[in-house]
């Protein structure tokens, strides 16, 4: 992990390994009786896969959602892109997964749409930072760290 700053937001630059930490105590927090794992897209992709791999979880549901316009202006209510039907969630025990929760507005949109249907969801992230919250009654329910930079993952474009 390395550290950037300036004038602007401090940025934090995970390596691959740090990022592979960071799920191995993440995977030893969760209980193992879930019938699902949801990982919201983009950023949940990796994680999650770390996650199934090191839980043999295979069933993996997508949660593609998005709060931007198709100019990139931020909008109010979420824009599903893709979701699994409601009898793939009703009565059962979901894991959504992604790797921060900075506002929460995504990462609650999916549960919420998980509560709606039936299921039971709980919430697993690498990062979670509390001070941006929107949702001050709310947390996920597993997190590796509490961090208030700017993430920088190694999936991610150059000069993120």
């Amino acid at each position: 992990m390395s550290t950037t700053s300036g004038d602007a937001i401090r940025k934090v630059h995970l390596s691959w390994e740090s990022v592979a930490e960071a799920v191995d105590r993440l995977v030893r927090k969760l209980p193992s009786d879930y019938d699902a794992l949801l990982v919201v897209t983009r950023g949940g992709m990796v994680p999650a896969c770390l996650i199934s791999e090191k839980t043999g979880m295979r069933n993996i549901l997508v949660a593609a959602v998005m709060f931007y316009d198709d100019v990139d202006r931020r909008i109010e209510q979420p824009t599903f892109l893709q979701f699994p039907p409601d009898p793939f969630l009703k009565g059962r025990r979901i894991l959504v997964v992604d790797d921060v929760w900075d506002t929460g507005r995504t990462v609650m949109a999916v549960k919420e749409r998980v509560l709606a249907a039936g299921g039971r969801p709980e919430v697993a992230v690498l990062h979670y930072k509390p001070s941006r919250s929107l949702f001050p009654d709310e947390a996920p329910d597993y997190y590796d760290q509490v961090i208030e930079e700017w993430i920088v993952y190694p999936w991610e474009p150059d000069g993120a």
